[in-house]
């Protein structure tokens, strides 16, 4: 089985807070042009949680190092 890399383990790692990271991650996620991956692997209503090292966890890393 695949690890999974979840949004808790990445605001415990980045020092974030968890409500600010699901803002930014909805924001970067709409905007499909820009993070393709993070935006296919967004399904409405379910937990924030990636294969690891997927692309897509690496986007979403990205957009939550940005800013920080």
């Amino acid at each position: 089985m695949a690890d999974i890399v979840t949004l808790k383990d990445l605001c415990e790692e980045l020092k974030l807070d968890p409500r600010e990271a699901r803002e930014r991650l909805r924001a970067a996620a709409s905007d499909a042009k820009t993070n393709p991956e993070l935006s296919k692997a967004r399904k409405p209503r379910s937990p924030w949680q990636w294969v690891k090292g997927s692309v897509a966890e690496i986007e979403a890393r990205r957009v939550l190092q940005t800013n920080t």
